[in-house]
């Protein structure tokens, strides 16, 4: 008996290998954001894109409460808390908490790049850092402020100095609403709130929220009195201190 052939139709499309690459280029990028029209390669590069809008941050320090849309930028974050130093620079031992920082400082040892202060040691990749920097040494201050004729050697300084007169605050904490005129003081606010304290002292085990209070610390350890009376010639290791000792034993205006 004759056997017989049946030909199923399974509804799939047969593709030649060519029909396929060209399917590939097409599809290539088809996870589209619906809050900008982003399209992006897969899913996971979609959800974690999406979070832009969202604000989403999954990822947060147990340390300080800080949050990260990356498990990436968490673990970088750590190493301010632990002082992990793992890229080091192999020109002058330098050692960075990220790769980036590492690679920014390597331009410092290029020649192309290597601008160097003739007057110290300093070096910097752009010429224009080492202009402004040689205003230190040749006292060049091109930048006054008409409120108090105080001069600067950067525009960005007299900005910044100028928040004393116009009473600008632009960083506002949002845990108690208070306000400051320089982003330095808002962080070290922050921390109190958060309890962070990034500085730890390399004699004992003791932690500071800003590095003048770890600096200030480790006098008494070090021994150090950088503060000299010039009437008795005690030191001390606050500058307060001195100030103080001055008021009590040679008058109020004796030292402002």
């Amino acid at each position: 008996m004759e056997e017989k052939h049946h030909h199923v139709k399974t509804g799939k499309k047969i593709c030649s290998q060519t029909e396929r690459v060209s399917l590939l280029k097409r599809d290539k990028k088809n996870f589209t954001c619906t809050q900008c029209g982003k399209s992006l390669t897969c899913k996971h590069s979609l959800n974690r894109h999406m979070m832009i809008h969202t604000g989403e941050k999954p990822f947060t320090c147990d340390q300080c409460g800080k949050s990260f849309t990356e498990s990436s930028s968490l673990k970088t974050h750590m190493n301010i808390h632990t002082g992990e130093k793992l890229h080091e620079c192999d020109q002058c031992g330098k050692t960075f908490s990220t790769a980036s920082y590492l690679k920014r400082h390597l331009k410092v040892h290029s020649e192309k790049e290597h601008h160097s202060c003739s007057l110290c040691e300093k070096s910097f990749l752009h010429l224009k850092s080492l202009t402004l920097h040689q205003n230190i040494h040749t006292g060049v201050r091109d930048h006054l402020c008409f409120e108090c004729e105080k001069t600067f050697t950067t525009a960005h300084q007299l900005k910044l100095h100028q928040r004393i007169h116009t009473g600008e605050k632009p960083y506002t904490c949002d845990q108690c609403g208070k306000s400051f005129s320089f982003k330095g003081n808002f962080i070290v606010h922050v921390r109190v709130h958060t309890g962070e304290k990034p500085y730890k002292c390399s004699h004992c085990d003791k932690r500071y929220i800003q590095a003048e209070n770890l600096k200030t610390h480790e006098r008494i350890h070090t021994g150090e009195k950088p503060f000299t009376c010039d009437q008795c010639g005690k030191s001390f290791r606050q500058k307060s201190h001195l100030k103080e000792h001055i008021k009590i034993y040679y008058g109020k205006n004796h030292h402002k």
